[in-house]
């Protein structure tokens, strides 16, 4: 017991240095940060100028496209999440540390959602405006944006770990993420859709739900083993 008390506030100290560190460095170099919030936008913006401009195509529709933009704009601001850390060797002082691997996982993950999501949210309201959604359809959105982005920067990090110390793994990103991303995004733009229909949403919100307790309760762990098969390799 005395060896646990002595432990945890340690523990706490790294996971609190860990996300101060990561904003900090976001604060410093915006490259980043910048390129997932123009990817956000232009694919929002091109969609629409692509297939059909006019509100009765994109009212429907704006809900998915916001997602599927989200998504995509996540991996690609999200999937150098752990690079910088295995660079200079960070990685395998937390693996030689003791403390719990997945914990450290669960701090990297939230100071992600931070960096990268937050500015998304902030802006999907305009964006959804200009692709003429409803205003009763915008708290849903940003419901099920709340509810989804943090389980699919779980499953991203999975993906970062696994592609940890390799060149050019963008591609690997996207084959490894989009199969366990995709069920997440099909319930979200389904709460949006039935919502739209005046239907009950509560059981996929619920579903949805589901979802975000079981990916920070099972992906942490997979990116833990794949930080140490990528220091061990």
């Amino acid at each position: 017991m005395n060896d646990v008390a002595h432990k945890q506030p340690s523990l706490i100290k790294l996971l609190i240095t860990i996300i101060k560190s990561d904003l900090r460095l976001a604060m410093r170099s915006k490259q980043e940060l910048f390129n997932a919030l123009l990817f956000f936008v232009l694919v929002a913006v091109l969609f629409p100028l692509g297939v059909d401009p006019g509100p009765d195509f994109l009212k429907p529709s704006s809900g998915g496209l916001i997602w599927v933009s989200f998504m995509l704009a996540l991996m690609i601001g999200s999937g150098n999440m752990f690079k910088t850390d295995f660079d200079d060797g960070t990685i395998e002082l937390w693996v030689l540390s003791g403390q719990p691997l997945f914990c450290i996982v669960l701090a990297k993950v939230f100071a992600q959602w931070l960096i990268t999501t937050l500015p998304l949210l902030l802006i999907s309201p305009l964006l959804a405006t200009m692709l003429y959604m409803p205003v009763e359809l915008m708290s849903v959105m940003l419901l099920t944006l709340l509810i989804g982005t943090p389980a699919l920067c779980m499953v991203v990090s999975i993906g970062a770990a696994l592609i940890t110390g390799t060149k050019g793994g963008g591609v690997l990103l996207m084959l490894i993420v989009l199969p366990l991303a995709t069920p997440i995004l099909i319930f979200a733009t389904g709460v949006i859709a039935a919502f739209a229909q005046g239907l009950d949403v509560g059981g996929l919100v619920a579903l949805l739900t589901c979802m975000l307790v079981g990916a920070v309760v099972l992906c942490p762990f997979a990116t833990a083993a794949a930080l140490k098969l990528s220091v061990d390799h």
